[in-house]
């Protein structure tokens, strides 16, 4: 049997950029994406902790130590920028091995999105 668990989580970055003329995404610091092991056009779920909206949508690599957190397309719409946002990815393994399975949890700082 095969579940799906959370394989990585940028737990609190604000938002700097909402860019609502774009196809759609997550622009992320590549720093903060490398903390996280995310992946270019992976799937994310973000969840707005300063209005309770929850959308999924994809990854796109920012510009290393930029801090940057920009919601691309209709999501802009679904945050305000200072925004404090969570970002979520789901792996799909093995029940047994879950079991054992620990996710990448990072706490920038909510201020900088820097690593602390």
């Amino acid at each position: 049997m095969e579940i799906t668990v959370m394989k990585s989580k940028l737990h609190g970055v604000s938002v700097t950029q909402a860019e609502l003329d774009y196809i759609g995404s997550v622009t992320i610091d590549e720093d903060l994406m490398d903390a996280a092991n995310l992946i270019e056009n992976e799937q994310v779920h973000v969840l707005n902790k300063n209005n309770g909206e929850r959308f999924i949508t994809y990854v796109i690599k920012g510009e290393r130590g930029s801090g940057v957190i920009c919601l691309n397309g209709p999501a802009a719409l679904l945050v305000k920028l200072g925004d404090v946002v969570i970002i979520i990815s789901y792996a799909t393994m093995d029940f047994e091995k879950a079991k054992s399975f620990r996710p990448w949890v990072i706490f920038p700082d909510i201020k900088t999105n820097k690593l602390k």
